[in-house]
């Protein structure tokens, strides 16, 4: 998507403490013919992704306005934010890669201090690491909603879940911001349109790449342990024949979403992950004796980097299509069933009404 389009018109590269100078300017030129997109493509990328998440946002509005649940509610409010971070993350980084695509400026003459590089960098990394954690996240939150249904007097207040999307966002800014801070760097990129942290074998890049990667592994296979189990439980609930009649569809569509969200980011966000650890950690024996990253890690960066876009685009579409309104018009006989508090008919008359509230 954004890491398509041509390099810079420097001829020169960077001293190797810039943010110039990690690929060959002279090289990445002669490709440019070769070039598998062109501004138009990217322009209208970027659109769909932006128009998508618009209207994911206003569905989400609209939904949330007609909920009594307060579990479904606080879920919606993750939703929500996901939205909204994959929105602002399309149109922060177009707002500065569409316009070098027609205008094509030198990056060394307009950025000579690295201010845009550094504001672009950290925006890759704040929108690539906030959708890993609010996945983690919501599927933490509906864990313990379906496995410990009595382990809380109460669902999570719509003010408590934007508060956890308000710390999530807070952490991947504070995470985005440590190559400012002195720890890592982040550098233009092949072939010269973008910035990202920088794969080179020094002490504070090879930190910050895999602070970064780990991270977002972690993130994905905690929402894969989380999502599994969640599932299984709904699955026994579904095939206990005393209990096939007592499932909710809310929560069967709030895991299908969350499935959608995982698969998605999984397939995304892991190769591109693994990459950067495998990358980092081939080149520790040569630290301090490369300077340039080889032409082909450039390339196979980029690709991943294109690769993960389009989680930004496909998320929405998740919310979109894997709605009850539409699930039950694909399958008729989806209909509202009791809620798997069901499942502990041994209650209280006055707890139930609480729970259930």
């Amino acid at each position: 998507g954004w890491g398509d389009m041509e390099p810079s018109n420097s001829s020169e590269a960077g001293p190797p403490n810039t943010c110039f100078g990690v690929f060959n300017t002279s090289d990445s030129r002669t490709n440019v013919q070769t070039s598998i997109t062109s501004p138009w493509f990217s322009t209208a990328f970027g659109l769909i992704g932006l128009c998508s998440n618009l209207f994911a946002l206003c569905v989400l509005l609209s939904s949330s306005r007609k909920l009594s649940s307060q579990a479904r509610s606080s879920f919606l409010v993750f939703l929500c934010g996901l939205v909204v971070t994959d929105f602002m993350g399309l149109l922060v980084t177009a707002s500065v890669i569409i316009p070098y695509h027609f205008i094509k400026f030198a990056w060394t003459e307009v950025d000579p201090g690295c201010h845009l590089c550094n504001f672009l960098g950290f925006s890759m990394v704040f929108f690539g690491q906030c959708p890993l954690l609010l996945g983690a996240t919501m599927a933490g939150e509906r864990f313990f909603g379906i496995n410990h249904p009595f382990s809380r007097s109460t669902s999570i207040s719509k003010r408590r879940a934007w508060s956890i999307v308000g710390l999530v966002w807070g952490f991947s800014c504070l995470l985005g911001l440590l190559p400012v801070l002195g720890l890592g760097r982040y550098t233009l990129q092949y072939p010269g349109s973008w910035c990202f942290l920088t794969l080179l074998p020094d002490t504070g890049d090879v930190i910050f790449c895999l602070l970064f990667a780990l991270l977002g592994i972690f993130s994905v296979l905690l929402s894969f342990i989380f999502n599994t189990v969640s599932v299984v439980t709904l699955c026994r609930v579904y095939h206990d024949r005393e209990s096939v009649q007592r499932r909710r569809d809310s929560e069967v569509e709030m895991m299908v979403q969350l499935v959608g969200i995982m698969i998605i980011a999984t397939i995304c966000w892991m190769p591109l992950l693994i990459f950067i650890v495998q990358t980092v950690l081939q080149q520790l024996p040569a630290s301090g004796q490369i300077h340039m990253l080889p032409m082909e890690t450039q390339k196979m960066l980029l690709i991943y980097i294109r690769m993960v876009t389009w989680n930004q685009i496909l998320d929405p579409w998740v919310y979109i299509l894997f709605r009850r309104a539409v699930l039950q018009r694909v399958y008729p006989s989806l209909r509202p069933r009791p809620s798997v508090l069901s499942l502990y008919p041994v209650l209280n008359p006055s707890l139930r009404r609480k729970l259930t509230a």
